[in-house]
C-alpha cells in the first residue's frame, strides 16, 4: 500500500518541516550526527530510467520548469558519475542520475501547500523505488550534514552539487546560483546565513570533486565533458 500523500493533500506541519526547519545552522559546519553508512548502489535494487521518471513526475503534477530543471541537473550529475567510473570510483551511473532525475519531486507540492522538499521528496522516492540509494541523493540534495567523503556517499554529493549548478534550467557558476538563493529565499525568509553556509559548502564540494575527477567543472559545458 502506497503510504505517500498524493499531491492534492495537504501534510500535517509534523510530516513536512519548513524550509527554515531544515536550513542548516550558520557556522555549524559540520553535524554531530554519527556517520551514515555507505550509500553504495547494489545490484539488486530498482533504478528507474528516464521516461519511468517522467512518470513520477506527471503523477505528482510536476511543473514543467522543474522537469526541465531536473532534467539539467541529472546531465551534471551524470557527467560528475562517468567521470568518477573513468577514475576507478565504484559508482553506478544510471543510479546517480535517477537520483538527479527525482531531487525535485516534491518541489510542486511544497511550492503549493508548504514543507519541506527534500525531506518529503526523498520518503516519496524510497516509497516509488525502494532504493535508499536515489533516496539519499534527494534527502540530501540542499546541504549534506555529514564529513563529505566521496567513495561512500558520491550518489548524494554529486546530486548536491549538479543542483548548485543550474539555475533554473541554465548552467551557472556555484556563486551565481546562491545570489538567486539569497534573492528568493534568503531575504524573504531571513535565511542569508544559512544560504551562506550552504554556499560554503558547495565551494567545498565543489573543489573535491575537481581534485578527485581531475576536471576544472568551471570550464566544462557537462553535455560530453566538453571544455568550454
Amino acid at each position: 500500500m502506497r503510504l505517500c500523500i498524493p499531491p492534492t493533500r495537504r501534510p500535517p506541519r509534523t510530516h513536512a518541516m519548513s524550509a527554515k526547519d531544515n536550513a542548516p545552522k550558520a557556522g555549524s559546519r559540520r553535524s554531530n550526527l554519527p556517520t551514515p553508512p555507505p550509500v553504495r548502489p547494489a545490484p539488486e535494487l530498482f533504478v528507474p530510467d528516464d521516461a519511468r521518471c517522467a512518470r513520477y513526475w506527471e503523477e505528482y503534477a510536476m511543473l514543467d520548469n522543474v522537469a526541465a530543471h531536473s532534467r539539467m541537473v541529472a546531465d551534471v550529475a551524470t557527467f560528475l558519475a562517468r567521470r568518477a567510473v573513468e577514475k576507478g570510483i565504484d559508482v553506478d551511473v544510471p543510479t546517480v542520475r535517477a537520483s538527479a532525475l527525482l531531487h525535485d519531486l516534491a518541489k510542486t507540492y511544497c511550492i503549493r501547500h508548504g514543507g519541506n522538499h527534500s525531506q518529503l521528496g526523498g520518503a516519496w522516492v524510497a516509497e516509488l523505488t525502494g532504493n535508499p540509494v536515489i533516496a539519499s541523493g534527494v534527502t540530501h540534495h540542499v546541504y549534506w550534514p555529514f564529513a563529505m567523503d566521496l567513495e561512500p556517499y558520491f550518489t548524494p554529493l554529486a546530486v548536491l552539487y549538479a543542483d548548485k549548478r543550474v539555475n533554473h534550467n541554465r548552467l551557472v557558476s556555484v556563486k551565481d546560483r546562491f545570489k538567486d538563493l539569497v534573492v528568493r529565499y534568503g531575504i524573504p525568509l531571513n535565511l542569508q546565513d544559512s544560504i551562506n553556509e550552504t554556499k560554503r559548502q558547495a565551494l567545498e564540494l565543489e573543489q573535491l570533486l575537481c581534485d578527485t575527477l581531475e576536471v576544472d567543472l568551471n570550464a566544462c559545458d557537462f553535455d560530453s565533458g566538453r571544455l568550454v
